[in-house]
């Protein structure tokens, strides 16, 4: 009975240690792929600094379609066109996307020019600490074929006698629509789209909504107000191997 009864006993502890053995290699394999689980998500966790992004935006590639929507005038749609500008669309999207723009104006309205908006502050001083963005423009040797022709849509910059480095890139969120061709401005602003439908509209606000002296200021009691700008078709993303 006693040599049995060792034999059994024998039996059951090496039955646990097989048992512990294989809870730890169980428990082993389980934190190896937890490990491998969460490599894999921080190298696929998006990144500001990864190709396809600048300053904290995605870079887009493409034509999008936004609208602008003016309280009591209407919708002024456009087509931007990111092959030619994909920094000042991708901002300019960036923005919309934030709602930065809804409840801001076009301040500046100059007829047989421009009317310009997306100010914050309504006096096209703009706002300090606002980001800026490279000017794409031939003199500040980035080839951008889009000229600025009645109904093209443009940013609005820092402008010098110099035309310095430092006022080539100080776009921001300021934006203009000209209303007939001003070929003066081409290769020194950032042509990035085209009113596709709506013109009548940017022209019933530059009729109505005429700004006062030079500078076109529009009284902030009589700018007409963005409620929204949005995105309804949006083009490719990513910037190519080249860029």
């Amino acid at each position: 009975m006693s040599t049995n009864t060792s034999q059994v006993a024998r039996g059951a502890g090496n039955r646990r240690k097989r048992s512990k053995r294989s809870s730890y290699i169980f428990i082993g394999a389980m934190a190896i792929l937890v490990i491998i689980a969460g490599v894999l998500w921080i190298k696929s966790a998006p990144s500001k600094e990864k190709k396809g992004t600048k300053d904290g935006f995605s870079i887009v590639r493409g034509k999008h379609t936004v609208e602008i929507v003016v309280r009591d005038y209407g919708t002024i749609t456009l087509e931007l066109d990111a092959d030619a500008a994909p920094i000042t669309v991708s901002n300019f999207l960036d923005l919309a996307n934030e709602k930065f723009y809804d409840g801001l104006t076009f301040h500046r309205i100059l007829p047989g020019f421009v009317i310009q908006g997306g100010d914050p502050t309504g006096t096209g001083s703009g706002k300090e600490g606002q980001r800026t963005i490279d000017g794409e423009f031939s003199s500040n040797d980035v080839e951008n074929p889009i000229k600025h022709l009645r109904g093209v849509i443009s940013m609005a910059r820092k402008s010098d006698r110099q035309n310095s480095v430092v006022a080539r890139n100080s776009a921001t969120s300021q934006f203009f629509i000209c209303l007939t061709d001003q070929p003066s401005l081409d290769g020194n602003y950032a042509a990035f789209g085209q009113v596709i439908e709506g013109m009548e509209i940017v022209d019933q606000i530059a009729e109505e909504c005429a700004g006062e002296g030079d500078n076109g200021l529009v009284p902030k009691e009589r700018q007409p107000v963005i409620e929204s700008i949005r995105e309804v078709v949006a083009g490719a993303s990513g910037l190519s191997d080249d860029d």
